[in-house]
């Protein structure tokens, strides 16, 4: 039984998956707060139940949820020394959609940049690499006509068409991801660089 931490967005979601199958989940939209509602969601989802393994998304998203979970994850991977894994926010959207033969998924990212990657089915890949960009720019190079997630519209606006659909990553989706895209190093995924320069 694994379970799968998300708290890489405005989503705090968390999961048990057994057999390929989510068992159980819980999933709330705080926006803000999930250093505080993290491990008491685990816990109740838990009940007294322990995995045999964790996954966590690793972002890219929210700067602070993404070291949530990320922090998460490791601290009760060491206390239950079980193993952990990583998987991407934009691979747990774009794996809700398999019914698509092509999507793409754009993220809000900060600074009016979204995070944007497209992905084929069948099974789920990524064609391109993981950018941070702004909307216009952005358009120029996403071609799939389905875009999902929280800058999904940013993106069809600047483009002028296709098909938007605001979504967030839920943990139970990481049952959908291929071993190879739910086995990264459990370390963020920032999908630009920081804000802060070193002095010099």
């Amino acid at each position: 039984m694994l379970l799968v931490i998300d708290s890489a967005t405005a989503a705090c979601s968390v999961a048990l998956i057994e057999d390929g199958a989510a068992i159980d989940e819980r999933h709330e939209i705080l926006g803000r707060g999930h250093a505080e509602r993290l491990l008491p969601m685990i816990e109740e989802l838990l009940a007294g139940r322990r995995p045999g393994g964790i996954l966590v998304d690793c972002g890219p998203g929210s700067f602070t949820g993404v070291r949530v979970g990320v922090a998460a994850a490791h601290g009760l991977a060491i206390g239950w020394r079980i193993p952990l894994g990583g998987y991407s926010s934009t691979a747990a959207i774009a794996a809700a959609a398999a019914d698509e033969r092509e999507v793409a998924v754009a993220l809000q990212g900060g600074h009016g940049q979204l995070f944007v990657q497209s992905f084929k089915n069948g099974p789920l890949a990524p064609t391109d690499e993981l950018r941070s960009l702004p909307p216009a720019e952005a358009a120029a190079v996403i071609s799939a006509g389905l875009v999902l997630g929280s800058g999904a519209e940013s993106l069809v606006r600047a483009r002028g068409h296709g098909r938007a659909v605001d979504a967030l990553p839920w943990a139970w989706d990481a049952a959908l991801l291929p071993a190879a895209m739910r086995s990264l190093p459990a370390r963020p995924i920032y999908g630009r660089a920081p804000d802060a320069k070193p002095m010099q």
